[in-house]
């Protein structure tokens, strides 16, 4: 038979939902994938039962409805003092994964570089391969996943088109201070790069720390392709709902791309949606507050191991780093764990271009029962 493309050879398919599989076929609690085990906000329940039963069945407008898009620019003008134009500013997509890989097809020709940030989102290097343009690696230092600017320095004069940012990273948890996301810009800026940002987790930001949105830095809106998704701010991963947000110019490219990818993000969905846009800041308050409580409930069993890890500055992730426990791979840590403790959790080399197995990383968007029930299960690490 006629063999398969040659880019496909250089990925696996995605580890964080093997362990899911695995997860359900152990009866693990799953701390991999990260979805949470709680119902979204009520009143986008409702809204969704409304838009079931109104006129919203065939195909919105490729780019997203206009309702949904105009709430989406008052929330961002809310959130960044941007003033967004629903019909110049943004493409509604199948969550911010499809997101990532319009942004990444609109900016990058076959053959370009791009820049990652390593530990990464493993969808990222897959988006670059797929788009036919390769990655370029540049490490975040542990324990505080920062950057190196002499290494940023270097991967931007090696002549890239692009750098992606997580912020808050996924899976490191860390939040990029306004000093480092200016430096980025400055690089961007001399070298005539985009950046795309990836923006999951802008309202899951614990005290001290504080999100900055990349585009609201002075001068960076024209360079900038921001990717976000609706999924954990509200808790409705299964909706599928995203966006690209760029200058008109960047859009109307971007357009192209998202309508031969997918024509359009489900119709319904986006009416009920707008019920979470327009939640009050009362909503956003509760959701740090609940985070935080949910982190601080994971990392107490995680301190009663004794296993070291990274207190996650945003997110509802943690670096756990498992090398006590003696294990030469960490694949076979995680699979071990899960079948010998009943927690699921992601080998931590999927995330990292460098050779490193000394990480697991488990996620927090569960009830606090939940984490109560896979903390004790941790406990057993002691033994």
């Amino acid at each position: 038979m006629p063999q398969t493309a040659r880019r496909l050879s250089v990925f696996t398919e995605s580890v964080i939902r093997e362990m899911t599989r695995l997860a359900n076929e152990h009866g693990a609690i799953n701390l991999s994938q990260g979805f949470p085990d709680f119902d979204p906000p009520e009143v986008l329940l409702r809204a969704l039962e409304e838009a079931a039963r109104g006129p919203h069945h065939q195909y919105a407008v490729t780019w997203g409805a206009p309702r949904f898009r105009e709430a989406l620019a008052r929330k961002i003008h809310r959130f960044t003092g941007m003033e967004i134009d629903p019909d110049e500013n943004l493409v509604v997509t199948c969550g911010s994964t499809e997101a990532m890989m319009v942004a990444m097809m609109t900016a990058c020709n076959p053959g370009d570089r791009v820049a990652v940030f390593s530990p990464f989102y493993e969808n990222y290097a897959a988006d670059a391969i797929l788009s036919g343009a390769e990655p370029v690696y540049v490490p975040l230092r542990p324990p505080d996943f920062c950057f190196d600017p002499e290494e940023l320095a270097e991967a931007f004069a090696s002549g890239i088109k692009a750098i992606i940012v997580c912020n808050p990273s996924n899976p490191t948890g860390k939040v990029f201070t306004r000093e480092e996301l200016q430096t980025i810009l400055d690089l961007a800026e001399r070298h005539d790069a985009f950046v795309i940002t990836d923006e999951p987790y802008e309202h899951i930001v614990y005290e001290p720390h504080r999100h900055v949105s990349f585009a609201a830095l002075p001068g960076a809106f024209e360079r900038t392709i921001v990717c976000n998704s609706l999924s954990k701010t509200y808790s409705i991963t299964g909706w599928r709902l995203g966006y690209v947000m760029a200058a008109p110019k960047v859009v109307h490219q971007a357009r192209k791309v998202h309508d031969f990818l997918t024509v359009g993000a489900a119709a319904p969905l986006q009416e009920a949606a707008v019920a979470g846009l327009e939640l009050p800041e009362a909503y956003y308050e509760d959701l740090r507050a609940g985070y935080a409580s949910k982190r601080d409930v994971l990392l107490g069993y995680l301190g009663r191991t004794r296993l070291s890890f990274t207190e996650p500055q945003g997110a509802y992730y943690v670096m756990v780093d498992i090398s006590p426990l003696g294990f030469a791979d960490d694949t076979v840590a995680a699979e071990t764990i899960l079948r010998e403790i009943g927690v699921a959790g992601v080998p931590g080399s999927s995330f990292f271009r460098e050779p490193e197995h000394r990480y697991l990383r488990l996620h927090f968007a569960k009830r606090e029962e939940t984490l109560h029930a896979a903390g004790e299960r941790l406990l057993r690490l002691r033994e």
